[in-house]
């Protein structure tokens, strides 16, 4: 018997699951959709049904959030009918799922931060597959969490963070929004809370983000701050660069699941930004 089934490894995020799972007792597959295409339904429960794994961890999703607005249907089937595959199987089995989700299942317009069960209201394509995505987990596997998180950037694959250094060794005076409000959040320290979490049966919602809040802009200078850098920062507004799919203007995630059972907070984003950079020795 498996005890963990990990989708999508070769992502952000699987990546590092992957790396924290193997250091644990637990005897861990991890795949990629060369191994499984989730959206299959009948292959996905047969590959489930082989394995029997204890708990399958799902970092399988179409993240192109722009590219979703003109591909949903496409968006629709790896982040909503997958894991409805993955859930069924699960629920067959007996098997627990772990579901990552997303800040853009809210709409962005409430003035205090968002807890798990604030009422979603996608308003991108990104956001409705997403939010699709949790309504079947939840309604087909009873072992399940659902995590939401947010301004996700880690070592493995290009992000914000990475974006940025690069932009800054071009000299060229940047622009970056300040009217979008979240939390960044460093993939190695999610892994972490991710592996915390499945210790035991703690089913349900979740929202696991870096403690702490701040616009693309400050997280922009924060970057350039923590790197030594001269960078000629200045602000901008979402209207002056526009983009395809809408962004939720506020989507503070607050976690009130984690506290109330145990588990420990993420540590602030300014910290995690300070390892990341550690890491990858800048």
């Amino acid at each position: 018997m498996t005890d963990i089934l990990l989708t999508g490894c070769n992502g952000m995020l699987g990546q590092e699951v992957h790396s924290l799972a193997k250091k644990t007792k637990n005897t861990v597959i991890a795949i990629d959709i060369k191994e499984l295409d989730i959206t299959e339904q009948d292959t996905t429960s047969s590959f489930i049904h082989i394995k029997k794994p204890n708990i399958v961890i799902n970092c399988a999703a179409y993240t192109n959030v722009d590219g979703c607005e003109t591909d949903e249907d496409n968006a629709f089937k790896v982040n909503a009918i997958g894991p409805r595959n993955l859930a069924m199987a699960c629920e067959e089995i007996g098997a627990s799922l772990v579901h990552i989700s997303t800040d853009y299942v809210f709409d962005g317009t409430q003035e205090t931060p968002y807890d798990e069960y604030d009422i979603p209201s996608p308003q991108s394509a990104y956001g409705r597959t997403k939010y699709a995505g949790e309504r079947l987990v939840a309604h087909c596997c009873s072992r399940s969490y659902i995590i939401r998180t947010a301004w996700l950037y880690g070592i493995k694959g290009k992000n914000f963070v990475s974006t940025m250094l690069q932009l800054a060794k071009s000299g060229k005076p940047l622009k970056v929004v300040d009217d979008q409000i979240g939390s960044p959040t460093y993939a190695k320290d999610l892994a972490e809370g991710i592996m915390t979490l499945v210790e035991k049966p703690r089913y349900g919602i979740y929202h696991f983000t870096n403690a702490g809040f701040c616009s693309w802009y400050d997280f922009a200078k924060e970057i350039f701050d923590q790197a030594g850098l001269e960078v000629d920062l200045s602000r901008c507004t979402t209207d002056e660069f526009p983009r395809p799919a809408k962004r939720p203007a506020f989507s503070k995630l607050k976690n009130n699941m984690g506290p109330a059972q145990g588990l420990p907070s993420l540590r602030p984003w300014q910290e995690g930004l300070r390892a990341y950079l550690n890491e990858i020795d800048c």
